[in-house]
């Protein structure tokens, strides 16, 4: 969650896009979503993110997770078996691709992150490429482009969660994957780390061959609701959305520089990782330290988590133990305190 109101100068209110709703757009209408949003994001993601995408293979759906859901189903009557996986993931990820009945096998990880090359027989691989969730790492440009090279060779496919794709800190941004081989590469973005995740609204670009069975897939689902499409396509369009993710972007380089700063003079035995963009940081503990730090944290009150909460179960190898704090969440008036006690707690 920003904090930051969901409306801006110049946009339309919920209950005025209501009234003026063309006539379908309170009945259950396309699956893919409401065009005027579809179209909306089209533009904005070319621009933005380098994503090159036709209106009509656009699919809104209702958060990352979602999106999941419906691309497992996808790949499950499709034939597929397995899916390759970052060895640290949000867990309920990998729930819902084995929920489908595909097998999450991780992938190998070194000090230059992610191997993303899967092994022989894997069907399609899951991946974080521009800023890794939790590691926070970006994908290397020789990795990217072997991931595409194995899509194309062996048919299978790439999905791209691109959650923190818009919260890149330095001059380079990193482009999306998804331009690399529009035909090979599902790209899944959401409005969960730039608005709320409470608004349930996320999109996928998808390849045009696998459009019509994702569509098919999410209507055997759930809809979307329309009201917050309207609204979000009217924020888009009117350069709201561009101008408050600029703003935001801003205000979370502000933090992550805070919090450097202070972990340099109050605790500088801890080494901080994955700062190059994204909503929080990985900070690296001594060995045997995680748990008695995340005890810690609970009797201040922090919402901190341990990196290896996020381990997949069968990952080959590991990274040491550490913290995952993010600088998204506290509003600015707590967000001093919060760096404080964690301070207290690493010093």
């Amino acid at each position: 969650m920003t904090g930051e109101p969901l409306r801006a100068r110049g946009t339309t209110s919920p209950a005025r896009l209501r009234q003026a709703a063309p006539d379908d757009a309170l009945g259950y209408g396309d699956p893919r979503g409401r065009p005027e949003l579809r179209a909306a994001l089209a533009d904005h993601l070319a621009r933005a993110r380098g994503v090159y995408v036709s209106p009509e293979h656009v699919l809104i759906c209702a958060g990352v997770s979602h999106g999941l859901r419906i691309l497992g189903r996808v790949l499950a009557a499709r034939g597929a078996r397995s899916v390759a996986v970052e060895s640290y993931r949000l867990d309920r990820q990998y729930g819902l691709l084995e929920a489908a009945g595909l097998e999450t096998l991780p992938l190998p990880l070194d000090t230059h992150g992610t191997d993303p090359v899967p092994p022989a027989g894997t069907d399609a691989v899951l991946l974080t490429p521009a800023h890794q969730f939790p590691v926070g790492t970006a994908l290397r440009r020789d990795r990217r482009t072997a991931v595409v090279d194995w899509a194309g060779r062996t048919g299978g496919l790439v999905l791209e969660d691109d959650r923190d794709g818009e919260f890149r800190f330095g001059h380079r941004s990193v482009g999306a994957l998804q331009a690399l081989a529009p035909d090979r590469v599902v790209y899944l973005g959401t409005a969960g780390q730039t608005l709320a995740p409470g608004l349930r609204l996320a999109w996928m670009a998808l390849p045009p061959a696998l459009a019509g069975e994702a569509v098919a897939a999410k209507g055997r689902i759930d809809s979307s609701e329309v009201v917050s499409q309207l609204t979000m396509a009217e924020f888009i369009a009117s350069g709201a959305y561009g101008r408050h993710v600029r703003a935001v972007r801003r205000r979370y380089r502000d933090r992550r520089d805070s919090l450097v700063t202070a972990l340099a003079r109050h605790a500088p035995q801890v080494r901080v990782l994955g700062v190059a963009g994204g909503l929080h940081a990985v900070l690296a503990l001594p060995p045997g330290t995680e748990r008695r730090v995340l005890e810690s944290a609970g009797r201040e009150g922090l919402r901190v988590a341990g990196l290896s909460r996020y381990r997949h179960e069968r990952a080959l190898n590991g990274m040491t133990d550490a913290l995952v704090v993010g600088y998204g969440v506290p509003t600015d008036a707590q967000w001093p305190q919060a760096l404080s006690a964690l301070m207290r707690i690493l010093s």
